[in-house]
């Protein structure tokens, strides 16, 4: 199976999976903000030290082993650029999600072995807004992410669903125990021994392990619950991307719609079914693009991220 990068709008993900005799089946998602009531939301900030110079902590300045004992001082040439960041997310949560108007923020891989967190509050939208996320009042020595999605999920263990972002620059110590961790709680979901949810990791700057992301995001657990999502922060065009795997398959998008291949013949018609936000479908071997119609839209995506794709329409 491929995720594909490169995903025009409306879409919010395509996936691309092989299918006999040379096609492909794709699976597409049309964004949109999920609307479930008592919706919990959180916001856990990776606080590892490596994370020290993007939350504005120069360490050029900060003089070496000793400073570390006392506390980094900041660069006066340093930007924290995990605020802009933060301030957009949890905002975000609280105002469209969060059925108390209010995420939970918290940092993660703080403390000794990065195993500790700490917790800013429950933040409402205009709180978030104006809040200067800066770094935690002691840099992990590790990235261990399992204590923190064990809070929101003991935290909100009553909550009809809830929606958890992780924010994190480079490589997780306990990926394995959290992919233990995260088996069986899909299975007690699928189970209904425990309600819903859904975590998306956003890796942000320019070391972030991609791998390990993707191993959490295709994680197999035996069951048709999907907990992860990853998504990186150089690469979103929008916010509302970290739902693109949150989609009611039953939302009406369009009364008429129709999939068509390069030639032009269709492959998927929705006009007797309605489309939902949820499409699936083959396309003839070779192709390297599918269109969708819709609404005298014609919206043309790769089914790779290498694919030639004819400009949008002016």
């Amino acid at each position: 199976m491929a995720q594909l990068k490169r995903v025009v709008e409306p879409f919010g993900e395509v996936n691309v999976h092989p299918a006999p005799g040379g096609k492909v089946k794709v699976i597409a998602t049309i964004l949109m903000e999920p609307r479930r009531e008592g919706t919990q939301t959180g916001i856990a900030l990776d606080g590892s030290g490596s994370m020290s110079s993007l939350y504005g902590v120069g360490e050029a300045d900060s003089g070496g082993f000793f400073a570390s004992l006392f506390g980094r001082k900041k660069s006066p040439s340093a930007k924290n650029e995990i605020t802009p960041v933060a301030q957009k997310v949890c905002a975000y949560l609280a105002r469209k999600l969060d059925a108390d108007g209010g995420t939970t923020c918290i940092y993660w891989a703080v403390g000794q072995g990065g195993a500790q967190i700490e917790v800013v509050g429950d933040l409402t939208a205009d709180q978030a807004e104006q809040h200067i996320f800066g770094p935690p009042r002691e840099f992990g020595s590790g990235t261990q992410l399992l204590p923190a999605v064990k809070y929101f999920v003991d935290r909100f263990k009553d909550a009809p669903w809830g929606f958890y972002v992780f924010i994190t620059d480079g490589e997780l110590h306990d990926l394995d125990a959290v992919k233990r961790y995260s088996t069986q709680l899909a299975r007690d979901v699928a189970a209904k021994r425990r309600n819903p949810l859904k975590f998306v990791l956003i890796g942000i700057g320019s070391n972030v392990n991609e791998r390990q992301m993707e191993e959490l995001d295709d994680l197999q657990t035996g069951v048709d619950v999907d907990l992860w999502d990853h998504k990186l922060a150089s690469e979103m065009r929008v916010l509302q991307e970290i739902f693109a795997e949150v989609v009611d398959k039953n939302a009406r998008i369009a009364d008429k719609a129709k999939v068509l291949d390069p030639q032009g013949r269709v492959v998927k018609d929705y006009s007797d079914t309605v489309m939902t936000a949820y499409l699936e479908f083959e396309m003839p071997a070779g192709s390297e693009y599918f269109t969708l119609e819709v609404n005298d839209n014609r919206i043309h995506q790769g089914l790779s991220d290498n694919a030639k794709v004819p400009p949008p329409a002016s």
